[in-house]
């Protein structure tokens, strides 16, 4: 028993020897290192090399600053929570918004919104990108008349499929639909019919973007 205590006496005062003397070789290499680096740029700023001084200070900022680690080389640099959208097509087929280019625009704006929201940052080079269609895009009325007065419920359906990829390769895909509808009351007059209307559409984009983003990146 006395041997064995002797023993791991011995162990832990060795490992503290040689804890400490690499402590010291680190902190006497990193002196060096910024001693060595203080003379290089004494003798740029002596020879006029002004621009390789701050090409490398560029480089150590890029490579170990906070404030960059969106730049891929940066060394706080998270691959996963980049991503970016390469495209929104609009793939319907009938209605007035068939082919529309103003809707692709604007269901990449509300996509970009909920990826920030989840703490994504939009990065043009992230290795994550999405590609997502708008399959389907329709209104549906519905009419209950009752003596002069009519109600018209207008319920905008949209229907969407995304795509994630990362490094050229499908990772998921799925499709979502979801609906908003909007519910007037008037006197009695002739229905036009077949027109969007624009908070229902907006909530029906807003809803479908959301479920999509949620789908596509939950764990």
């Amino acid at each position: 028993m006395v041997t064995t205590n002797v023993y791991s006496i011995n162990f832990v005062e060795k490992f503290k020897q040689k804890l400490f003397l690499s402590l010291l070789y680190a902190a006497t290499a990193f002196i060096m290192l910024a001693f060595l680096t203080q003379v290089t740029f004494v003798i740029l700023t002596a020879l006029g090399k002004d621009d390789l001084i701050q090409k490398a200070v560029n480089e150590f900022n890029w490579k170990f600053d906070g404030t960059f680690k969106n730049h891929p080389g940066n060394v706080m640099y998270n691959a996963d929570e980049h991503v970016w959208i390469e495209s929104v097509t609009n793939n319907v087929k009938i209605g007035k918004l068939a082919g529309n280019r103003q809707l692709e625009f604007g269901v990449k704006n509300v996509l970009e919104e909920y990826l920030q929201e989840k703490g994504l940052d939009l990065t043009p080079s992230a290795p994550n990108k999405l590609v997502v269609q708008i399959v389907y895009l329709d209104v549906l009325t519905t009419k209950k008349n009752v003596s002069v007065f009519h109600k018209n419920e207008e319920e905008v359906v949209i229907r969407m499929k995304g795509t994630l990829m990362k490094d050229g390769k499908k990772v998921k895909e799925v499709m979502v639909e979801e609906s908003s509808s909007e519910i007037s009351m008037s006197t009695l007059i002739v229905d036009e019919g077949g027109k969007f209307n624009q908070t229902s559409l907006s909530n029906a984009l807003k809803k479908a973007s959301e479920k999509l983003i949620t789908k596509l990146f939950e764990k």
